[in-house]
C-alpha cells in the first residue's frame, strides 16, 4: 500500500513551501496539483516542476472527487503527493479523499498551509474568535440565487459576530468573482422582508492575501463599489455591529476613503 501526501501550499506561491514539505514532495513518485479551490499565480506550477525535476499533473474538481487517478497512482507508486492551495483539509473533498485512502489501506501525511480562514482576519486586524459561520457567494444561474449566505450574515450580525464571505471561482472558465460582483449579488438577494443586509454598515475587502501585493479596504458598500480592487482572489468581511477598540484602530489602516484630518490649520 502507498502513502498519500496532502501538502498545503499556503496563499502566496509554491515558493512558500517549507523544507520539510519540499523534501516530502521530492520523494513522491507522482504529484498532482489541485486547481479548483483557489487561483494559482502564473508560472507557479512550472517553477515547482523545475525545482522537483518531475511533472506535476493538474487536477480539477471532478477528477479529484472521483479519486480514480489518485487511486491508480497509489497502485504504481509508494508515495503520491497532492498539492493544495491554502490548507488541504479546509475543503471537504480533500477530507473525503483522505477517508477513502485510509479505508483502502493507505497511509497519509499532512503538511498544513496558511488558509484564507485565518489570513484574512489577520491582515484586517479582526479578532478570530469573533467570527461566526463562514459563507460562500455562488455565481448566479437562471433560477438559482440562494439566499442562505444572506441569512447567515444576518444571523452572525445579530449575534454580534463578524462574517467571512468567500467568493465563487471557476478556474476552468477563467472566472473569479470580484468583491464588487459579490456585493451586488448579495444586495440582489434582498427582498421586501428578511433576510436583509445590515443597514449603515461598513464592509471589508481583502485581495490577494498572502501574495507579494495584498490589498485591504474598509468602508461603506457605496464607497467600496467605486474602488478597483485589482486582480482576484478577493474576499469580503461583514464586521460585527460593534468593534473592539483594537479592531477599530486596526481597520483604520484600511479606511476608504481616508478620514479627513482634524485640527487647527496652520496659517503662514
Amino acid at each position: 500500500m502507498g502513502e498519500l501526501l496532502f501538502i498545503g501550499c499556503g496563499l502566496g506561491d509554491a515558493d512558500d513551501l517549507g523544507p520539510r514539505a519540499r523534501a516530502a514532495l521530492a520523494s513522491a513518485g507522482e504529484i498532482f496539483w489541485e486547481t479548483y479551490t483557489s487561483r494559482w499565480p502564473d508560472g507557479a506550477r512550472e517553477r515547482l516542476e523545475a525545482a522537483v525535476h518531475r511533472p506535476i499533473v493538474p487536477m480539477d474538481r471532478a477528477a479529484l472527487e472521483t479519486g480514480t487517478e489518485v487511486a491508480r497512482a497509489l497502485e504504481r507508486c509508494a508515495r503520491v503527493a497532492l498539492l493544495v492551495a491554502g490548507d488541504p483539509f479546509v475543503a471537504t473533498t480533500h477530507v473525503a479523499l483522505r477517508s477513502w485512502a485510509v479505508a483502502a489501506g493507505h497511509t497519509f501525511r499532512y503538511f498544513p498551509g496558511a488558509t484564507v480562514l485565518s489570513a484574512v482576519p489577520s491582515l484586517l486586524g479582526l479578532m478570530h474568535y469573533r467570527f461566526g459561520r463562514t459563507v460562500s457567494v455562488p455565481f448566479p444561474e437562471p433560477g438559482f440565487l440562494p439566499t442562505s449566505p444572506l441569512r447567515a450574515i444576518e444571523a452572525n450580525h445579530g449575534a454580534g459576530l463578524h462574517t467571512l464571505v468567500l467568493l465563487d471561482l471557476r478556474p476552468a472558465e477563467g472566472r473569479f468573482m470580484t468583491a464588487t460582483e459579490a456585493m451586488g449579488i448579495l444586495a440582489g438577494m434582498e427582498g421586501p422582508g428578511p433576510p436583509r443586509l445590515p443597514a449603515a454598515q461598513r464592509w471589508c475587502v481583502a485581495a490577494r492575501v498572502g501574495s507579494e501585493a495584498p490589498g485591504a479596504w474598509w468602508g461603506s458598500r457605496e464607497e467600496l463599489s467605486a474602488i478597483d480592487f485589482g486582480p482576484p482572489p478577493h474576499a469580503l468581511v461583514v464586521p460585527a455591529p460593534e468593534l473592539h477598540f483594537e479592531e477599530e484602530r486596526a481597520l483604520g489602516l484600511w479606511r476608504r476613503p481616508p478620514p479627513t484630518p482634524t485640527g487647527r490649520e496652520s496659517k503662514g
